[in-house]
Order: C-alpha cells, then structure tokens, then sequence
C-alpha cells in the first residue's frame, strides 16, 4: 500500500523518463517510465527504510533525486526520531545509502515534535533542509560544497501550523515559506550561498501546510496558499496585493507548474479538493487575479496529487487513492487541457 510523498513525487529524470516516489510500509516504492513518454511503467522497485512516518522528495538543476524522510524507531529508551536522506543520480538506478541527518532538538520531548521535512537544492547543488518543531520557529541543515553537513541552524520566526514548502528559482537562489496562524512566513536567499534572511510575510491567514512556490517569470516566485477560513487559493508576487484565485481546496498544500497551452504561457496546480477529490486549476502566468478555471477529476486521492511535464512537454498526473492505488494519466494531443483516461500503476 502507497502513501503520497511530499514535494514534486512525480519527477523527470536526466534521461527525460518519469519516475513515481510514493511512502510505502517499511520503505519507499519507485516506478519509472519504461521509454521517454511512453506511458509505460516498470516497477514497482522497493528501497527498505524502516520506520518513516513521512517523506519528501526534490530535484536540481542536475535532476538528481533528493528523498528527504521522518523517521521513527522504538529503541530502549523509548521512541527515536531523526531525519534521513539519500539520493538517486539517475533514472531507474538504485538509491545510494539512507543517512541519518539527526534532530535539531536534542531533548527526546523536543524531538519527537519535529514536523515533516521540506527541501531545496540550490544552483550550486547545496541541499537545504527545513523541518519545525513543538519549540517553535524553522530549522535549516544544509550540505557543505565538501559534501559534509553542516550543524542546524534557527532560522527563528513564530509557531509554525503545518507543514513547510521550500523552492529554488532558476538563479539557483532558495525561498522557503511556512504557515504560521496569523501569516505565511518567508525566508529567501538573495545570493548565490548567502544565508536565508526573513522577509516580509504574507497574508491572509493560510490553512495549515498549504503553501507552494512556483517561478511564474525569471527569478520570481508566485506563491500559492489556502486561506484559513475556507474561501479558497490565494496568490502573491512579490511586491504585489495578494488575490484570491478561486477553488474550494481541503487539506494540504498545491501542486504547481507552468506549461505552455494553445501557445500561451499556462499556470497549472492541483491540490485534494473540499470534498477529497483531485482537482486541477489552469491560468495564464500572471493572471491569476482573474481566476483559475477548475475541473473536478472526478477521483479520490490521499495527499496532494503529483504535476509534472513529461519528456515531449505534455502534462502528467499522479495521484494515490484511499486503497493506496496509485494512478497516472496524461495530457491529450487537443486544444485547451484534456488529460487521459487514468492508468493504474502496477502493484507488483
């Protein structure tokens, strides 16, 4: 059975073929295009883990796949709970060795608030890892151009309502965003390996865990949250009023991309609507203030679906059902945005 992972779980590797990630029992499951665009899968492949509780998964400029994890594990003194990480170079090749990143909170009551981690890879290939916790603020970890770790960092700021969303823009510089009750919170990098500052945050109030960035023009992030008292997606550039977007979004954050639509530049997100069905948003880039126009799939997903171009540039959906069943369709050769019927991925 499959549970959907975190960040951008539907990836194109550096040979242009699709992989799926999803949190499996004990591990992580993998399936991957058996041709570019093919709509093909193989797989499921299986990399043993024990004890995640959840799991987070980025790319880079290189298309190396980062899996950043929760995990939990009984031990004599009681419940352990640390962070790990491994990654994939390549398309269908097999995972290098999971390391544990540790805890920012030393004290076991302390650590065992740590949230789910959010990362992002850096134009230089530094691994940035954010994780909040009971005591309140952000934590950051990030990977030495020597390829050691350095010690967490408080990135500071107020109590964090669920779970953080982390991006870096096509000058390799990072932002992270982090709902907090009254405000998203936001932390950028204005230059290459410059420490992150905190800027201004955004409001209204967000749904907890329901932020994402999408670069909408060169090296500008639009942010994307829910507000919190349930009148749908907001938007905001910065230096902009934020807007609302429209749609009845439920519980967790939105999947985001940008793709070109009938000739025109095209923002597409999707997030687990009101009523726990999949549902896709489509805009001009840029225009979001005149609302998305939003389209009921119809199928029942756990967790945000999963949006990604695939290596002929047509739009890819995935999602994981209730039973763990996970599903995949694909973009239509017709006008507008038409996607396919749903194919179910192989369950062994």
């Amino acid at each position: 059975m499959s549970a959907a992972a975190t960040g951008s779980w539907l990836l194109r590797g550096n040979d242009d073929r699709l992989s799926v990630y999803a949190l499996a029992e004990g591990g992580v499951r993998r399936w991957t295009e058996t041709g570019v665009g093919s709509g093909r899968w193989s797989g499921p492949d299986f990399f043993p883990v024990e004890g995640l509780t959840d799991l987070a998964v980025v790319q880079g400029a290189n298309r190396y796949a980062h899996f950043l994890g929760r995990r939990e594990r009984l031990g004599g003194d009681g419940t352990k709970v640390d962070l790990v990480y491994a990654v994939q170079y390549q398309s269908g090749r097999t995972l290098g060795d999971w390391r544990s990143l540790g805890n920012p909170y030393r004290d076991p009551r302390g650590a065992a608030t740590v949230g789910a981690p959010t990362a992002a890879v850096d134009g230089q290939g530094t691994v940035h890892v954010f994780v909040s916790g009971g005591p309140g603020g952000v934590m950051l970890r990030r990977e030495a151009r020597s390829g050691a770790w350095e010690a967490w960092k408080d990135l500071r700021g107020g109590a964090v309502a669920g779970g953080l969303s982390a991006a870096a823009n096509s000058a390799g510089l990072v932002e992270v965003l982090v709902p907090g009750h009254r405000s998203v919170m936001r932390w950028v990098q204005t230059e290459p390996g410059a420490d992150l500052r905190r800027a201004q945050d955004l409001t209204p109030a967000p749904a907890p865990g329901s932020t994402a960035l999408l670069e909408t023009s060169p090296g500008v992030f639009t942010a994307y949250w829910s507000e919190q008292s349930g009148t749908g997606v907001y938007a905001q550039r910065p230096g902009e009023w934020a807007f609302p977007a429209g749609g009845a979004p439920g519980k967790g954050p939105h999947a985001a991309l940008r793709s070109t639509l009938d000739g025109y530049d095209c923002t597409v997100l999707a997030h687990q609507g009101r009523t726990g069905t999949a549902v896709l948003g489509v805009c001009g880039t840029g225009a979001e203030s005149g609302g998305l126009w939003w389209t009921d799939t119809g199928v029942t997903c756990v967790g945000t679906p999963a949006l990604a171009l695939d290596g002929h540039g047509r739009i890819v959906m995935a999602t994981v059902r209730a039973d763990g069943a996970v599903l995949v369709n694909r973009q239509r050769p017709e006008p507008g945005l038409t996607l396919s019927d749903w194919d179910r991925l192989p369950e062994s």
